[in-house]
């Protein structure tokens, strides 16, 4: 398909319905509230052309930037657009998710991630935070750097009430990750869990809550699901 005859399919599959619940959520004009599973059933139409995702993810308008993000091949993305994608990620969704997802899979995931978490502007810091979670969440232990993952624990520790309100949802994120993927690290994690507490993000007019992450992570445990990796954090 052409890019013309995706954003008109696009137009087609969106509702004011979904439209109306991703503005209440942050999400601004241009966007046609598009349901993310049928943005997945447009993947295979997009995929291979980079070209096209990266135009798509040009075009501003929410639904085609989501698109783009679960199109493109991270393993070809180039730093600097990248670097131009979360500048434009305006909004939660696209940073915790379209940019970070692509970001945790390219070979720049924690070089951008360690960049960004240090960024001034919201969106580019909960961005940097999501991309190493997700880069956790998907590489094996004996690749991880323990002492850098400790020390991020340890700053969350120390700062994450104090932080932005989103970036207090991603630091939560990414002590929940920590506890359940790496199990060098778990206790760890836990301890930085309990430390931490119930963390007070501001989710606007939705029903969204905040996990408790120590919580989050002992459920884990007793089903038996840590320590095993995800095949992609794309989503």
């Amino acid at each position: 398909m052409t890019y013309d005859e995706i954003m008109h399919e696009l137009e087609r599959l969106g509702t004011e319905q979904t439209k109306g619940t991703f503005l209440r959520h942050g999400a601004m004009e241009p966007l046609f509230g598009v349901k993310i599973g049928d943005l997945k059933k447009l993947v295979k139409y997009v995929k291979k052309d980079q070209e096209l995702a990266e135009r798509l993810y040009a075009s501003g308008n929410s639904d085609a930037m989501y698109l783009a993000g679960i199109s493109i091949n991270p393993k070809l993305t180039s730093k600097e657009l990248l670097q131009q994608w979360v500048e434009e990620a305006y909004w939660y969704s696209l940073a915790e998710y379209t940019v970070s997802g692509v970001a945790a899979e390219s070979p720049f995931a924690r070089e951008l991630a360690l960049e960004w978490i240090d960024c001034p502007k919201e969106m580019v810091a909960t961005c940097g935070w999501s991309t190493y979670t997700g880069y956790i969440s998907i590489t094996a232990d004996d690749r991880l750097e323990m002492a850098e993952i400790r020390s991020l624990l340890e700053r969350i520790k120390r700062d994450i009430h104090r932080e932005q309100n989103r970036v207090r949802y991603t630091m939560n994120s990414f002590v929940m990750t920590v506890g359940i993927y790496v199990l060098e690290l778990q206790e760890e994690a836990k301890a930085v869990a309990e430390h931490i507490g119930k963390v007070n993000v501001d989710v606007g007019n939705t029903a969204c809550k905040v996990p408790l992450a120590l919580d989050y992570i002992n459920k884990a445990e007793a089903m038996g699901k840590t320590g095993t990796k995800k095949k992609t954090c794309i989503c």
